[in-house]
């Protein structure tokens, strides 16, 4: 089922005043210094806000070189490691083959999902996926999608967990022989599911929703806010040791598929993180991956190509009529991950 573009625009802001939000800089100016005279603290959410205005209509400028088609590349089965940055995956990785850096399409999923997918048709891939923004996909744009943000949702940690991509994928594939497979892992992306990662907090895929003492609280800050106005109670070394620890969780289960699949198969990430970025020409550092942004660190994206034997037979067929997702668990999926 497909949701409409404007309902996830509309769920994909906080409850709070977004101050990240380019619609934000809409606001008449006078009203933007009275925010400032009532409230001092707001000046160094205003200062971010300016910067990313900035550099959302700038930052095409001074970055080099045109971002990958993803379904114009050679593969059988497309691993997506969401939100995996380059310099976090050439350091930590152990996957065999060959390394090399590409460009993204956007800073964030939804982007990257629109730039590769909207309006086009894959009748010859099956798309196996637990990151939300797939509703936004129009039915008949891939063979078939295995939505996994419903049945396999868990609810401790407030995400799909990897081995649940593993078994749907490798179902995936008895299913469906003759099809590419794009398999999107919602790691090393937020929440954090590794035993340090949860000593911070477990929370929702944007940080804006949080389980406490067995509740889920949607009013909670932001963790990349939080390093952002630095929060003394939070490390950005713990959270970075816990982005860490969140990608080697999921390289151990793309290591099985990479096993398991025949084919040539390549990881690569929708996008990176700021993590700390000072912006330009603002020098206040940002974190997370807001959209229209094209920093390095959220566009270069790793494109690794393990060894393989032989490529996989390809045919395309008319898609499947794929399963609806009922309104309500749509939205309360997206409310738990801090889209409302």
């Amino acid at each position: 089922m497909a949701v409409p573009t404007e309902t996830i625009l509309q769920l994909d802001r906080d409850t709070k005043t977004n101050w990240s939000d380019p619609d934000y800089m809409n606001i008449p100016y006078q009203e933007n210094i009275q925010r400032v005279l009532d409230d001092p603290s707001s000046l160094h959410d205003q200062l971010l806000a300016a910067g990313m205005k900035i550099h959302r209509r700038l930052g095409s400028y001074y970055v080099s070189g045109e971002p990958l088609t993803i379904m114009d590349a050679e593969w059988d089965n497309l691993l997506i490691l969401d939100a995996c940055r380059y310099d976090m995956f050439e350091s930590h990785h152990s996957f065999p083959g060959t390394l090399k850096k590409v460009r993204s399409a956007g800073s964030q999923s939804r982007e990257f999902l629109e730039y590769n997918f909207s309006n086009k048709e894959y009748h010859d891939t099956v798309y196996v996926t637990a990151n939300p923004f797939a509703a936004t996909l129009d039915d008949g744009t891939f063979h078939a999608v295995i939505d996994l943000f419903d049945e396999a949702w868990d609810e401790e940690l407030l995400t799909v967990r990897p081995e649940s991509v593993v078994d749907a994928t490798l179902q995936a594939n008895e299913e469906y022989p003759n099809k590419r497979i794009i398999s999107h892992f919602m790691q090393p992306h937020y929440p954090f599911i590794g035993e340090q990662g949860q000593q911070i907090d477990t929370g929702g895929v944007t940080g804006n929703t949080v389980r406490t003492e067995g509740k889920t609280r949607a009013d909670a800050t932001s963790i990349w806010s939080r390093l952002e106005t630095r929060d003394n109670s939070l490390s950005e070394s713990a959270v970075w040791d816990a982005y860490v620890e969140n990608f080697k969780l999921v390289e151990t289960h793309a290591k099985t598929l990479f096993k398991e699949l025949d084919g040539k198969s390549v990881v690569t990430s929708d996008h990176g993180n700021l993590f700390g970025k000072r912006l330009w020409p603002i020098p206040l550092k940002k974190y997370g991956h807001p959209p229209g942004l094209r920093f390095d660190e959220l566009v270069q994206v790793p494109w690794h190509e393990p060894p393989f034997d032989e490529r996989r037979q390809i045919e395309s067929n008319p898609p499947e009529e794929s399963s609806s997702v009922a309104d309500d668990v749509v939205e309360e999926r997206l409310k738990n991950l801090g889209y409302a």
